[in-house]
């Protein structure tokens, strides 16, 4: 009994969705009892064989067509995903998998993770239009298009975009720009522009401001995205583009020049988040333009890897710029800059521009490997860019050479070396006698004494306090690390505010009007997890985690809970939800930036017990765990006390936290901050005019860099939940970074990360486009006859899509709103137009549908009435029938009884006579009883005869056997 219990639990589990066509076969000959189970001696695996009695086309019919023909995708390592027949499925649920690739050996894998495999070789635009939503059918689709160039794949109406590493004939050009305005998503093929111009067509109809959230690691190709986008909005009015749009374009190049830095994983990466709205008036036309931007990594100004570069404009200033301003600036090649010569020392150049430099311009990197090579950087034409991309945005000749300026003292800054001062026992420290020019240089180009700016970095001023009282000011001398702290932390401090004044004046120089709608794209760094984790790595993965939930919100749970209350029978979708990690960061009093600012106000704060503090207190946590316990062997060294390891949505990431607590003060010392706001540089004076300069000398006022980020991304985030939003998610297909190179393992791992494996189901199921009753009759209501303006809006919308002829399968009626199914945009936009034209056309539409639906009923009615009428005739009909039939059959019976009583009335008159008899009275009357008996006994026997009578012999002898068989039948019926 146990065993034939087991045998239906996995016969049941068997039944899998994904494998109908194969397992429904195999659980049909077991309930048949053609199959039983059979454990595997060698193996101890259990699986399913046919039985000796099972007949040969049986066997056929269930190996062949299940086994051969049926193809399944299971995981493997290198591929993702390969295809393989079942050869058999073990007690435990483990599927033995036969690739079709008969090098390949045979794969073992579990059930769950084995998926059915139809139309592989076929692509389409939007996977949702595949049979089978699945991991394995969305990466498959995903390579088949790539191979053939196409980068871009829907999923529903999230992009899925594929960085190609190389650039793709007219994929961007004006003329696709063109076909793509006003077209519904699905018209023509998945592109970037589509998603641009949906969010302008959601805007314009739904009247609320639109984002588009561009996501993706770093490398994937966010930052041409964002590009192709700002493009796309800014020429829907023409080829040529007008003040506002071009001040908007500009803005790009100029910010990725400041902004973005190669990796190791990037060549173009963004270092910084931004959020660029492009405002638009009522009648949908741009009137502006703004930039927010968010967490610059300033150690990158200071410090970079190996194979890494500082932000573009240091190279761009010593390749690009002109002799004249390079000799002004002092500025040499890169390897002679201690911020520079740490890192990639390369150029990149085209084989053009690589003969325009010489060689005090080229690093001995350069000179040895040559140039680095990538189809959208090039320092030496880049400059120009850039310098022509100010001009445009407003900052004129001596503004543009005031930010030059600013970029070399940051590098000659950097070239200020300490050593220590021998004749200092305290540990002193003095500026080396090498450096003496780069300080002169430094001082020069910022407008301050060379005297006052080595003391304020060998030393720092400090006021002592006596019960609470202010006490005598003294000068305390820093030892070299301490120097080189303050030197670097000057060195961000100049840059970071050199960055943000350049974003104030792109928002300056962009015109602004009156603003009723924008359309903002968000461009910020993907999640990130390398060698060496600090503190900017913590915040960017922090962000992420922050996006995530949101698309788990806006496209999962709050969808869900729409379905819910709008009585739509969808099946629940289950997802990852990452609030427990977020609560792990951000939450008050107990988050990790809440225990990192405790420490950081310290008078000795140490990052090891800001760190067993985060242990102590999220001890046991599953999103928490100690280096000890990574995967990895490099971080396996790391101890308790220098660093955590977070369990992120997209992985788990150790954190090194030597580094936070100096990361996380955004202060200047107060000489230092004083030194630089007493400057003769009227455009450095300037941008450090707005700090707030400690009132106490020498202390080191606390400007939290988390805190501060937690605010700005609060607010970013309240800003996309006011708005509709459109996702884009970038994928990264090699780590190589080279075009035609599909690393399906690495992608499978994005595409699981951003969601969209979890989406797949939902998108299958759901609804992504939907209207209100109401605003669709709103919206056509005065275009509407008085006879159908009075309609009920459900009443209405029904007419609407019966008037497009729309299949009912193609949308859901819910209790306030009318949901569409994927793929049926192109009809959800042509009801959603407002063009008075296309109101005016989709009104012509439903009236006509109306009048021919009201000739349909008619005709229907009068049909109904004949059919109503012939039906009462009939039974008029068979009740004359069965009456007919009914005396027929009883009419010899009733003649037979009637003529009895008329001889019982006889015989009634003859017993009175008999009674007046003197003579043989008493046999008289003796024989007229028993007249009388045999009369009533007759009828007896008449009335009775027919009820005890067969049914079968019934009307014998009168011709109605047929008649009463079909009148005891139609009873029966």
């Amino acid at each position: 009994m146990e065993q034939r219990r087991s045998k239906l639990e996995i016969a049941s589990h068997v039944c899998d969705k994904r494998l109908d066509g194969f397992y429904s076969l195999l659980c049909g000959h077991f309930l048949r009892g053609d199959c039983d189970w059979r454990p595997e001696c060698a193996s101890g695996v259990s699986t399913l064989r046919l039985r000796p009695h099972c007949s040969e086309s049986t066997t056929e019919q269930m190996v062949g067509v299940a086994m051969e023909s049926q193809k399944v995708w299971v995981p493997d390592p290198t591929e993702g995903y390969i295809l393989g027949r079942i050869r058999d499925i073990g007690f435990d649920g483990e599927v033995t998998v036969v690739p079709v690739e008969s090098k390949r050996p045979n794969v073992v894998s579990l059930l769950d993770r084995v998926f059915y495999a139809d139309e592989y070789e076929k692509d389409v635009d939007d996977n949702c239009a595949l049979m089978y939503l699945n991991p394995a059918t969305l990466l498959n689709n995903i390579r088949i298009r790539y191979n053939k160039d196409k980068i871009y794949t829907y999923v529903a109406n999230i992009l899925i975009a594929v960085n190609p590493y190389f650039e793709i004939k007219d994929l961007y050009s004006s003329n696709t720009i063109k076909s793509y305005q006003g077209k519904s998503l699905g018209v023509l093929p998945p592109h970037v522009f589509a998603i641009a111009d949906k969010s302008f067509r959601d805007m314009k109809v739904l009247k609320q401001s639109q984002s588009i959230i561009v996501s993706g690691e770093s490398g994937a190709g966010k930052t041409e995205s964002t590009k192709y986008l700002l493009r796309y909005l800014c020429d829907l009015w023409g080829s040529s583009a007008g003040p506002i749009e071009q001040k908007i374009l500009d803005a790009n190049p100029v910010m990725e020049a400041f902004g973005n830095a190669k990796t190791t994983r990037n060549n173009n990466s963004s270092r910084f988040g931004k959020f660029m709205e492009v405002h638009f008036n009522s009648k949908c036309q741009v009137v502006g333009g703004y930039i927010s931007h968010y967490l610059l990594e300033k150690s990158r100004i200071c410090m970079q890897g190996p194979e890494e570069r500082d932000y573009h404009v240091f190279y761009l200033l010593c390749a690009g710029a002109p002799e004249s301003l390079r000799r002004q600036l002092d500025i040499t090649k890169p390897d002679d800059f201690h911020y520079l010569k740490h890192g990639c020392t390369q150029y990149f150049t085209s084989s053009a521009t690589e003969k325009q430099l010489n060689n005090t311009q080229k690093s001995k990197a350069h000179q040895a490997k040559g140039s680095l090579r990538d189809p959208i950087l090039d320092d030496v034409k880049d400059f120009n860019s850039v310098d022509q991309a100010l001009a445009r945005l407003g900052l004129t000749d001596a503004e543009r050479l005031n930010i030059y300026t600013t970029v070399a003292a940051v590098l000659h800054l950097g070239n200020i070396v300490f050593e220590e001062r021998p004749e200092d026992t305290k540990g002193g420290c003095m500026v080396s006698s090498s450096s003496e020019k780069s300080l002169v240089t430094a001082c020069k180009l910022m407008g301050v004494d060379p005297g006052e700016l080595r003391q304020a970095l060998v030393s720092k001023v400090m006021q002592t306090a006596r019960g609470g009282l202010k006490g005598t000011i003294i000068m305390v001398p820093l030892k070299v690390y301490e120097a080189n702290n303050a030197r670097d932390a000057l060195a961000k401090a100049v840059y970071s505010k050199m960055f943000d004044y350049i974003v104030q004046r792109i928002n300056k120089s962009i015109p602004f009007q009156a603003s009723s709608y924008y359309i903002g794209v968000l461009d910020i760094a993907g999640f990130e997890f390398f060698k060496v984790n600090s503190f900017e790595q913590f915040c960017i993965n922090y962000c992420n985690e922050k996006l995530q939930q949101f698309f788990n919100e806006r496209i999962l749970k709050d969808e869900q809970q729409l379905y819910e209350r709008e009585a739509l029978q969808v099946p629940k979708i289950s997802f990852n939800d990452n609030q427990d990690c977020i609560d792990l960061i951000e939450a008050k009093g107990v988050g990790i930036f809440h225990f990192l600012d405790e420490e950081s106000k310290l008078p000795k704060p140490a990052s090891d017990h800001f760190t067993m503090e985060v242990h102590r207190q999220w001890s046991g946590h599953f999103r928490l765990a100690f280096p000890r316990t990574s995967k990895l062997k490099d971080h396996r060294e790391i101890r308790d006390g220098e660093g955590f390891m977070v369990r992120h949505f997209a992985g788990a990431v150790c954190y090194q936290t030597a580094q936070f607590i100096e990361k996380n003060n955004d202060a200047l010392h107060a000489s230092l901050e004083g030194l630089i706001q007493e400057s003769k540089n009227p455009f450095l004076q300037g941008m450090f005019a707005s700090s707030n300069l400690t009132n106490q000398k020498g202390k080191l006022a606390f400007i939290s860099v988390g805190s501060k980020f937690k605010t700005q991304l609060g607010e970013l985030m309240d800003k996309l939940k006011s708005t509709g939003t459109n996702f884009i998610r970038c994928i990264k297909p090699n780590q190589k970074m080279i075009d035609h190179n599909f690393e399906a393992p690495s992608i499978m791992s994005q595409l699981e990360s951003s969601g969209m494996t979890s989406v797949l189901e939902l998108m299958q199921e759901g609804f992504p486009s939907r209207a209100k009753f109401n605003d669709l009759h709103t919206m056509y209501q005065k275009f509407l006859p008085s006879s159908m303006a009075k309609m009920d809006s459900r009443t209405f919308c029904k007419s609407l899509l019966h008037a497009l002829g729309m299949n009912e399968n193609d949308y859901r009626f819910g209790v306030t709103r009318v949901f569409f199914r994927p793929g049926k945009y192109a009809e959800f936009d042509a009801i959603m137009k407002s063009d008075p034209d296309n109101l005016a056309a989709m009104v012509a539409k439903v009236k006509k549908w109306l009048i021919a639906s009201r000739w349909k009923k008619a005709q229907w009615c009068s049909l109904s009435n004949k059919m109503l009428y012939r039906k009462a005739a009939l039974v008029v009909i068979q009740r004359n029938v069965r009456m007919h039939l009914a005396q027929r059959q009883h009419r010899p019976r009733y003649q037979g009884i009637s003529k009895i009583k008329g001889l019982q009335e006889r015989l009634t008159r003859m017993s009175a006579i008999v009674n007046q008899l003197k003579k043989d009275k008493e046999s008289s009357v003796s024989e007229v009883q028993k007249l009388q008996a045999d009369m009533t006994a007759s009828i007896l026997k008449i009335k009775f005869k027919f009820v005890h009578q067969p049914l079968s012999k019934r009307g014998q002898g009168g011709g109605t056997e047929g008649h009463s068989s079909y009148f005891l039948t139609y009873k029966k019926d």
